[in-house]
């Protein structure tokens, strides 16, 4: 079986241990199952696995490269560079200043910047230094974030490795994290500590649009990417490909590098870039680590994979993940597996998931006059977990104040409550949403978190302090049950069963209203955990409404730049966000968060936000749709895969800005010459991207002219008559 994923594994039955009257045993039978499969998504292969007996071989992602800048973005970054230089002029800055808030206008920045002055109103001029700081700032935080975003480019070609310079944008990102269980600092650390700055600074003023900061952070990241150039350059060929690695801390070649006080190709990239007082020393660890990742990224193994197992030999097995949190992913073409479901949530992920709850809280806080929200829903994924070691696991009990214990094994099988002394804040409700693939390889967590939920809900504590207990007391009163099973948060699909059907329906384009969707999400995740009758998913329809009418903000992870929001329909087929708006007594719609933990520099984001930075990186993007048109047929899928789980935002969420559409409609439909290329590569593709567009306009999602709509009712007939042959 090529590719991620079929239906096979996912064919009703039970979860587990399958019987003769499962479906997966039935049409399986004794065939013997080789499936290729992603490395970074051992969480379906796990089922693939466990529920139609598959031998996972697994495969690379696409290559990745940064997003970089275009048209408009790529003119501010100009004009940015600009005014760094002319900044004291008091006749030139200004009016680079005034360019810079016209052109973010344009760019339709003012939404991410809310500091961003009137355009009509505004002249730099009459503005002081400091003033005109801080709106740089802002502007060049946001365009960085943009450019410095890691994009998939095209498709992975089995058995093709990456080139050298696909190999350096993985390098570069492996190299941004520190790893303290090998005694590894991070290359943006070690570089930041040669100026006597703290990384965690730097990263907190880049994010507060501290023009110096941003300035420094993007000088730190280009020295990376430099220093990690050079390593990668002393074994590339001429054709551009790692062909063998050579060993950069080659004994012979440091004796003669020492003699005559030759710094390293790395040390003196990072020199040349700024930062002439960098520690060598300090180098040596990440840059022996560096080397050995990149043995593994180039590392040609997969098609040797398929063999040993169509040859019926014995095939290694390795984790499967995110290559970058975890580079023993690599190298590919070995047999897949996830990690012990005991042992998470790791020390590591519970302290990474602290600070996220610590930046979430403050964000909602500063948000709502220094309030905390009261409850909070969540979506947990199964690969997530995995990838991360069980993160936003992690994140549901540090709301709650809740602390997971493991035992002497390692094992994580107890929790205990955390003082409100200790705290210092209150208990924040939780409604957590699990995905199918979770409640499968995870059911234990699931003990874990309801036991926790309930050891809150039946803590003796004054309400104000304790929301889980306050909501928990209204709905036993109101449902007519004990507090105990009032207190149920944990929710998902009935055993074999998986998602909420809301991305089928969405991309089937087969659903009345709203309404419809809203009510498929109830029925199909109103199914609750319950640890007094461990192994039982019961359908708790009203206890999940109860639940959900007093959420304040709808919450989910984005852990990995290799698959983002609007790249698979699964983020907004499980986010309920207008679910709550519709049950809340109010109708108020709760804030939309998503954290981002891609990178070293963790940050929350709304999800307005987030689908503002996924169009402009990916569906808008010329780097993205040009390398993924260079692959033909199935990259015109891709995109519209795209266009169309972005309308998926609008129908559950609300959150998809009108430019968005408006932009995507300039870049594929009015320039004839894209409009000519998608319609011949992939007709069909092109089709389903044009409904796309009308659909959206259709259901209010997109407000255009009427010539925008004529056009696309015109190219609607012009396709279906291509595609009918006429």
């Amino acid at each position: 079986h090529f590719g991620t994923h079929g239906s096979l594994e996912f064919m009703p039955g039970k979860q587990v241990g399958m019987s003769g009257t499962c479906y997966p045993d039935r049409l399986i039978s004794s065939l013997p199952s080789a499936y290729l499969y992603a490395a970074n998504n051992p969480s379906e292969a796990t089922i693939a696995k466990r529920r139609s007996y598959s031998a996972t071989v697994s495969y690379l992602t696409p290559p990745a490269e940064n997003a970089g800048l275009y048209k408009g973005l790529k003119e501010l970054k100009e004009l940015i560079s600009s005014y760094q230089g002319l900044r004291e002029n008091e006749g030139r800055g200004p009016a680079i200043v005034n360019s810079i808030v016209s052109t973010s206008w344009t760019c339709n920045l003012d939404k991410d910047i809310p500091e961003l002055p009137n355009l009509e109103t505004y002249d730099a001029a009459n503005d002081t230094t400091e003033n005109r700081d801080i709106i740089v700032g802002k502007v060049y935080a946001q365009i960085m974030q943009i450019e410095s975003r890691l994009l998939p480019c095209g498709l992975h070609t089995v058995g093709v490795p990456p080139t050298a310079e696909e190999a350096v944008a993985t390098l570069v990102n492996i190299a941004q994290l520190d790893r303290p269980e090998d005694k590894i600092e991070s290359l943006p650390r070690v570089i930041a500590a040669s100026i006597g700055r703290d990384i965690n600074d730097i990263y907190r003023g880049n994010n507060n649009g501290v023009l110096a900061d941003v300035e420094l952070n993007d000088k730190i990241t280009e020295a990376s990417r430099a220093a990690v150039r050079a390593l990668v350059g002393q074994s590339t060929d001429s054709n551009g490909r790692v062909k063998e690695v050579k060993s950069v801390l080659d004994e012979v070649g440091n004796f003669f590098g020492g003699l005559f006080g030759q710094k390293k190709p790395w040390t003196q990239a990072i020199i040349n870039a700024g930062f002439p007082k960098v520690e060598e020393e300090r180098l040596v660890p990440l840059v022996g680590y560096l080397e050995f990742c990149l043995k593994q990224i180039v590392a040609n193994n997969e098609l040797g994979g398929i063999m040993e197992l169509l040859n019926g030999k014995f095939l290694m097995p390795a984790p499967g993940g995110d290559p970058i949190r975890n580079p023993d992913v690599l190298p590919t073409g070995r047999n897949m597996h996830a990690l012990d479901p005991s042992a998470i949530p790791t020390q590591a992920a519970v302290e990474v998931s602290e600070k996220v709850v610590e930046k979430l809280l403050d964000k909602l806080k500063a948000e709502n006059n220094g309030a905390y929200p009261e409850s909070i829903a969540f979506t947990l994924w199964g690969t997530d977990n995995i990838k991360t070691y069980g993160e936003s696991l992690a994140q549901v009990l540090a709301l709650v104040g809740v602390r997971p214990v493991a035992d002497s094994l390692g094992r994580v099988n107890k929790v205990e409550l955390i003082p409100l002394e200790q705290l210092g804040r209150p208990r924040i409700d939780v409604v957590v949403s699990c995905s199918g693939v979770f409640r499968d390889l995870f059911i234990n967590q699931m003990n874990l978190m309801d036991r926790g939920i309930k050891m809150a809900a039946e803590a003796d504590e004054p309400s104000e302090m304790n929301f889980v207990r306050k909501h928990a007391i209204q709905q036993a009163e109101e449902l007519g049950v004990s507090l105990r099973e009032a207190s149920c948060r944990v929710f998902s699909n009935s055993a074999g069963s998986y998602s909420a059907n809301v991305g089928l329906a969405i991309e089937n384009g087969g659903w009345e209203d709203e309404a419809q969707l809203q009510d498929q999400f109830l029925t199909r995740k109103g199914f609750a955990f319950n640890a007094d009758k461990p192994g039982m998913m019961e359908s708790q329809a009203e206890l999940f409404k109860s639940a959900l009418k007093t959420v304040d903000v709808t919450f989910q992870n984005l852990d990995s730049s290799e698959i983002s929001i609007t790249d698979v329909s699964h983020y907004y087929d499980s986010d309920p966000t207008k679910v709550v708006q519709g049950l809340r007594d109010d109708k108020k719609k709760p804030m939309s968060l998503m954290a981002d933990t891609t990178t070293a520099n963790a940050q929350v984001r709304t999800l307005a936000e987030t689908v503002r930075l996924d169009a402009r990186t990916k569906l808008l993007n010329p780097k993205f749709y040009e390398g993924m048109l260079s692959t033909g047929y199935e990259g015109v899928r891709e995109i519209q895969k795209r266009l169309r789980n972005t309308m998926g935002w609008s129908a559950t969420a609300g959150e998809v800005d009108n430019f968005v559409f408006e932009d995507a409609n300039s870049v594929f439909i009015e320039d004839l010459e894209m409009q000519k290329r998608l319609m011949d590569t992939n007709p069909n593709a092109f089709r389903d991207m044009v409904t796309t567009f009308l659909e959206a306009n259709g259901r209010g999602y997109w407000d255009t002219t009427e010539e925008n709509i004529q056009r696309l009712q015109e190219l609607y007939a012009e396709v279906e008559d291509r595609i009918e042959g006429i």
